[in-house]
């Protein structure tokens, strides 16, 4: 009986993906209390499954990232990848990076699964890092404004504009509006500061994507881990750093389902 490792970022919506395997006669492996990149990381490398099914209808960025990851990682390059459900556009986006992997629906997952595991991949393509394909990409690029959004920045420095750059067209940056934006950039300037506004953010990370970002070598105590930490404890969950630019950096935090009571 082969045995995977489900990839999705919903829990409450992983069920279907779990059913399809199981009624085909496959054993799969999901957490809903380990969904973080980090997490999922490391049930792949500490137990290596037959193959990993990935959902695309959620954040698809992450996932494309995690298969990165794995091709990453020479203990295991090789298992199989499946990529399921999403976006057309998504989905082509994915192909192109890893186009050795294998795409499907949950219609369709027990016959691809099967599939991908008797196919073998001798070579797997192993695209650049993220860090590395972000390098000729734009700070707005990078923290996901698109062209004729708006993202709201709030307690920003003076020179916010300068960190953010140029911006797609018709993008725009709002600060501190009453209303949700797409994305919001969160300046942070002391631990302090950060502590007193988490409840409040952590309440908009349904809403939009929220980036906390902070000074690189800050002399206030703003650290990596120590955001990391901080928005952990709050009741959310990790997805993607970003450099920002030479002075900046960012983490990308999404809510927990299971902490969604407020």
């Amino acid at each position: 009986m082969p045995r995977v490792r489900i990839v999705h970022w919903k829990p409450d919506e992983a069920g279907p993906l779990v059913e399809a395997c199981q009624q085909g006669g496959i054993e799969a492996e999901f957490d809903a209390e380990a969904i973080s990149g980090p997490a999922v990381g490391r049930a792949i490398r500490q137990n290596p499954p037959d193959a990993v099914v990935i959902d695309l209808s959620r954040l698809p960025s992450h996932g494309r990232e995690i298969a990165v990851w794995m091709r990453s990682v020479k203990a295991v390059r090789h298992i199989p990848i499946v990529f399921v459900n999403g976006e057309a556009e998504k989905i082509e986006k994915t192909r192109q990076i890893l186009p050795d992997a294998a795409f499907t629906t949950t219609a369709r997952l027990r016959s691809a699964i099967a599939a991908a595991c008797r196919r073998q991949v001798a070579d797997p393509v192993q695209p650049p890092p993220m860090m590395e394909r972000f390098k000729t990409r734009t700070a707005a690029q990078k923290l996901g404004i698109k062209e004729g959004a708006t993202a709201a920045v709030v307690d920003p420095p003076r020179d916010y504009a300068n960190v953010i750059g140029e911006l797609p067209k018709k993008a725009a940056l709002l600060e501190d509006p009453h209303a949700v934006q797409s994305v919001t950039l969160w300046f942070v300037h002391d631990p302090a500061g950060l502590g007193a506004g988490l409840r409040k953010m952590r309440a908009l990370a349904d809403k939009t994507k929220l980036w906390i970002l902070w000074r690189k070598g800050s002399d206030k105590g703003i650290t990596q881990n120590g955001v990391r930490q901080a928005g952990i404890d709050a009741g959310l969950v990790d997805y993607k750093i970003c450099s920002v630019n030479g002075r900046w950096s960012g983490i990308l935090f999404a809510r927990k389902k299971a902490s969604n009571q407020e």
